[in-house]
């Protein structure tokens, strides 16, 4: 169960947080060149290697089991509550729902108001416009993975979620434009926000010694809990907005 959830919900955060930075890449490949756009994102891609696989290992194992257990926890919840806030604010109508196609589209704009680059020399605003967006989606990427996978047990299921994360982004990236429209990125996002609470919630009680009855079965309870709190928000929210447009 724990395996499945953790895999699950990597994979899902990976691929909401790839396919934000991956909008930005297209936009800078299309509007600028393809070639600065790849040499921008090749060049985040080993900076976050190089900090995944040095500070990582080095903080988690700085930490006892049941302190790390806590950080992990609250980290996670820092995450995922955040995530689940803005999932019932979109469901709810108060906020616009989210859309990497619509980023792409507004990336795309600003670009074309820059200068164009010069023929035969390097375009180092499009490289730095496609670095900045790899990298800030990637640093959190290696948190909310480092964070699953800190757990006894929790590396292979989530580097599993990322590997198959990634997977997917590449080929949506390969296929351009069109999957960027389709995908429900605001459903996506709030079962993301349900997943990260859950096991912050789990892991912060079992650092401060709580022992969850069914073990690791209580993530399903926890996360049903959550779920049924935040879409009774979202249907509170909806129903004042109507009473106050009617």
């Amino acid at each position: 169960m724990a395996f499945f959830l953790t895999a699950a919900g990597a994979a899902l955060a990976v691929a909401l947080e790839l396919l934000e930075a991956l909008a930005i890449v297209l936009a800078v490949g299309l509007v600028r060149r393809p070639r600065d756009a790849v040499v921008g994102a090749l060049a985040a891609t080993v900076v976050l290697a190089a900090l995944a696989l040095i500070a990582g290992p080095l903080v988690l194992a700085a930490l006892p089991e049941d302190v790390l257990e806590l950080v992990i926890g609250v980290l996670l919840l820092l995450f995922g509550l955040e995530w689940l806030r803005k999932g019932v604010l979109r469901l709810s109508g108060r906020r616009s729902r989210s859309s990497a196609y619509r980023e792409f589209i507004e990336e795309q704009d600003a670009l074309e108001a820059l200068p164009p680059p010069a023929p035969g020399r390097g375009d180092w605003a499009g490289r730095a416009i496609a670095f900045k967006g790899v990298f800030l989606e990637g640093v959190e990427v290696i948190l909310i993975v480092s964070a699953l996978g800190a757990r006894p047990g929790g590396l292979t299921p989530a580097l599993v979620g990322a590997g198959a994360a990634l997977v997917l982004v590449v080929a949506t990236g390969v296929a351009l434009r069109s999957p960027l429209s389709r995908i429900p990125e605001t459903h996506l996002k709030f079962t993301v926000g349900l997943v990260l609470s859950a096991f912050g919630v789990f892991l912060a009680a079992e650092g401060l010694g709580v022992e969850w009855p069914l073990g690791d079965a209580a993530l399903l309870y926890v996360g049903a809990a959550l779920a049924g709190v935040a879409l009774a928000q979202v249907a509170m929210l909806a129903r004042a907005s109507r009473i106050s447009a009617g």
